[in-house]
């Protein structure tokens, strides 16, 4: 069986930090380029970031650059997200998605296969 998981959720204030981790199961991550794609409520799907198969490029959304980074653990087979100085409009579903290449990153989040249900954040006061 192929799924991605990434658990929990996250609440956080303005200005604050989340951390999430996605892992593979029934295949091994570590050969393909990785993502990050989030959907907010009534909007549609966006590209946050995506990271190269040997974590050599990373490529992020305007939107997030300079706050978050895609860190990923190739033993571990898992790829994180590190939010920084969030905001209220990073609230949403955030999903891990597997491109079908090791070395090729696009800026739409429908062309990476997701599995997993999606993590929700919520940036509130």
């Amino acid at each position: 069986q192929v799924q991605l998981v990434e658990p929990g959720g996250g609440l956080a204030q303005p200005g604050g930090l989340l951390r999430f981790s996605c892992a593979a199961l029934g295949f091994t991550s570590s050969n393909y380029a990785m993502s990050w794609s989030r959907k907010a409520r009534g909007k549609r799907l966006e590209w946050v970031s995506g990271i190269y198969a040997d974590g050599t490029y990373t490529d992020y959304a305007n939107s997030v650059k300079g706050r978050f980074t895609i860190p990923r653990d190739n033993a571990k087979d898992t790829v994180d997200l590190q939010m920084n100085s969030l905001k209220p409009e990073d609230t949403a579903l955030y999903y891990c998605g597997k491109a079908d290449v090791a070395d090729y990153l696009t800026p739409f989040g429908s062309d990476y296969e997701s599995w997993g249900q999606g993590t929700q954040v919520t940036v509130s006061s």
